[in-house]
């Protein structure tokens, strides 16, 4: 297996190379004006480990697995072009009203909580740009009113005189029947041809979200329009860079849906939050590899936090109506929560309580943290980080980035030492305390949320700052163990070299499983399987596309439970993807009860209330080889470290003097060594932290264990010690 794989985030570009059996990581500062010369830099400096050409390497590999930021940045500079927007008439409002909910959409706690202060978002489609067209259909589909046609080539005259770049068509329950989306697209094409304005691009709602709900069917099919033109030629400018370097074969793009497909089969709103998603499938596989039961992902990068949910079983947990930016969609998305606290995050004086607030604003690559000496003057994270001594300013990033103490001293005296009456030393560890803070209170809230007790969770770690900010995330929790995977720092592309073809089609549909005013059960068997059949058929023909063998084709069908009218629904899979006796449809219900039960508790079961089905949704993959690892438990055969490279003084929260402090290269130490805190582990692309209370103990592939001093397991972490004994055995 020869593979490529690079995740792109707001600080560093991530690369990751599997060559037969080696494996290879590699990180370079993220160049936003043109992200394939970070991208090439990256891949260069993973080539030269082996000692290889670019061109010679990218001749040989199988695939090159790519995860996005373009999206992303787009959404928050707010560049694309001028959306137009053509909706069933009488519906002009439905985008701008945004069901009550645009002014605390996508905002923190602490904002949703000040709405008299909230703004809406700048909008993507302003209202001048929004058409209704006359038509409409019924909930069934039926046909009430056909498209009136002359008033439509109307209206897209209109819209284009006001100067539309690209055009939505997102018309009342097209999702039951797409005939008069699709006609209104083939009116657009023969209005203005190619050859009159070039490719404007046209998107139907339909074809973004497959689910009803008006408003969000909408804002996916206008951020799918509205990104349409930056993801393009962002990632077709890539793919060309990658074929003049002698790479013949199509570039894969990975999805937050957490597949991936080639560019001619993604939608730019699939490529959102992608590579923290990588993430969380990289911690699914290696959780399920290696024994480690429940685990909560946490990656914290240059620019933010992203923390994930992995639960002992195998089940995934889904946003299906996620908020992207500002805006709610109808795109299955891996559920994430992202915080504004990474390395470069900006620091800043809260006049109200008093102390220090972090983000969700961040300095990024350019010009990054005050002491990269690029320009910043903003304090960050790894600026209090540096001054607190857990950095080396001469060692870092490999020693390709110089730090200066300097520069985040004079950042950190500037902006919050004269405000908060306090020492530069005493400002860096309110920062330490702050972020450390607000990373566990966001771990805390995900998982109680769902009904989980972090301390039944093995915490694993990772990012450039993962190792670095364990400890003191976990002695907030109260979590005893912490993993810190192979290759930490760049773990998100490791998973997006893991990735499977996947591909998800879903449809709406009001079906009662149960009806209680009837007493019946759910008999239209052959209804539902055609349903069924041509969701499976169109994943097939997508990766038919994509040259997989039909014979490898894979399929998992699940539907949206809910009972009677209530607003939540639970996701069941349904055996075999089809229904064909009424055991069937029983064993559908009481699968759906029992997990009903489980997230909501014993005796909230609803059955007198009806049981509908809302949704529909067919995965389809192929599953590729990925990488393997092995022995990443505890040795149980560990020695002490050897002698330090050097001692230094640190500061630590929770000590009022600094404490003298044994610093590793981690070339000295070997798997099985244990290292005692305090300690501070150097390795070329990220640092690892042992605190007060905590010790480390080295695996392979620069995997690490730490363990909490004194503590008594939780009973996940017994059982994954169990499992992966028995694995051993």
């Amino acid at each position: 297996m020869k593979r490529v794989a690079v995740d792109i985030g707001g600080t560093f570009t991530d690369c990751f190379v599997v060559w037969d059996q080696h494996y290879i990581q590699s990180k370079a500062l993220t160049t936003h004006h043109n992200l394939s010369l970070g991208f090439r830099e990256a891949l260069a400096g993973a080539c030269a480990s082996l000692e290889l050409d670019v061109q010679e390497a990218l001749a040989q590999v199988d695939s090159v697995r790519y995860a996005t930021t373009l999206g992303t940045n787009a959404l928050i500079e707010r560049k694309g072009p001028r959306v137009a927007l053509l909706v069933t008439a009488g519906f002009e409002s439905a985008v701008p009203l945004s069901r009550g909910r645009g002014y605390g959409e996508g905002l923190d706690m602490r904002y949703q909580q000040d709405l008299p202060s909230a703004c809406r978002p700048d909008a993507l489609v302003p209202i001048p740009m929004i058409a209704g067209v006359r038509e409409r259909l019924d909930a069934a589909g039926q046909v009430l009113l056909p498209l009136d046609e002359a008033d439509l080539r109307q209206k897209i005259r209109k819209l284009v005189d006001r100067g539309a770049q690209a055009f939505v068509v997102g018309l009342i329950n097209s999702v039951v029947n797409p005939a008069h989306e699709r006609r209104v697209e083939q009116v657009l094409l023969e209005e203005y041809p190619e050859h009159m304005l070039g490719a404007m691009p046209v998107v139907l709602s339909h074809k973004v979200a497959g689910r009803k709900g008006e408003y969000v069917r909408l804002s996916s099919a206008i951020i799918d329009a509205f990104l349409h033109d930056v993801m393009y030629h962002g990632l077709s400018s890539l793919e060309l860079n990658l074929r003049e370097s002698s790479y013949s074969k199509p570039m894969l793009v990975i999805h937050n849906s957490g597949g991936m497909a080639q560019l001619n089969s993604t939608d730019a709103l699939q490529t959102i939050h992608s590579g923290p998603v990588a993430g969380v499938s990289a911690s699914e596989h290696l959780a399920e590899q290696c024994g480690l039961g429940n685990v909560i992902c946490t990656d914290m990068g240059g620019t933010s936090f992203d923390i994930g949910l992995v639960v002992e079983g195998g089940i995934k947990h889904y946003d299906f109506n996620p908020v992207i930016e500002r805006w709610l969609v109808s795109v299955p998305m891996i559920h994430l929560v992202t915080l504004g606290a990474g390395g470069g995050s900006i620091v800043s004086y809260d006049r109200l309580h008093n102390t220090v607030q972090v983000g969700p604003s961040s300095a990024g690559s350019d010009p990054g943290p005050a002491c990269y000496d690029r320009g910043g003057l903003q304090p960050t994270v790894t600026d209090s980080d540096l001054l607190l001594g857990y950095l080396s300013p001469d060692e870092y990033a490999g020693g390709h980035i110089k730090l200066k103490s300097s520069r985040a001293r004079m950042a950190v005296e500037d902006k919050l030492c004269e405000e908060l009456g306090c020492s530069v030393v005493e400002a860096a560890k309110m920062i330490k305390r702050r972020v450390d803070a607000n990373m566990a209170n966001g771990i805390f809230q995900e998982l109680r949320s769902r009904g989980y007790d972090p301390r039944s969770f093995t915490m694993l770690a990772y990012g450039g700052n993962g190792p670095l900010h364990a400890c003191g995330i976990a002695n907030v929790l109260g979590i005893s163990r912490i993993l810190v995977p192979p290759f930490c720092s760049v773990f998100s592309a490791v998973g997006a070299g893991n990735m499977h073809q996947l591909h998800i089609h879903e449809r709406s549909l009001f079906m009662y499983v149960y009806d209680s005013n009837t007493r019946k059960l759910f008999a239209d068997y052959s209804g539902f399987n055609a349903i069924a059949g041509e969701l499976e058929a169109s994943g097939v023909q997508d990766l038919l596309r994509q040259g997989m063998r039909r014979e490898d084709i894979r399929h998992r069908l699940e539907v949206d439970m809910r009972y009677g009218n209530q607003l939540v629904q639970t996701t069941v899979v349904v055996p075999g993807s089809r229904l064909n006796s009424m055991d069937e449809v029983m064993d559908l219900i009481r699968q759906f009860s029992v997990d009903y039960g489980k997230r909501f508790g014993k005796g909230s079961e609803a059955p007198e209330a009806g049981i509908r089905i809302n949704t529909i949704r067919s995965l389809s993959y192929v599953e590729l080889d990925t990488v393997q690892f092995k022995d990443l438990r505890p040795s149980g055969n560990t020695r002490p470290a050897p002698p330090p490279a050097s001692i230094r003084k640190c500061h630590f929260v929770g000590s009022a003097e600094p404490l003298d402090t044994r610093v590793y290269d981690i070339a000295q130490l070997a798997i099985g060594h244990l290292v005692e805190a305090p300690a501070v582990v150097i390795s070329p692309t990220t640092t690892y932290l042992v605190e007060p209370g905590w010790r480390l103990e080295i695996g392979e592939h620069g995997a690490a264990w730490f363990t909490r001093l004194g503590a008594e397991l939780a009973p996940a972490a017994k059982r994954s010690v169990r499992s992966a004994q028995k694995i051993t055995a």
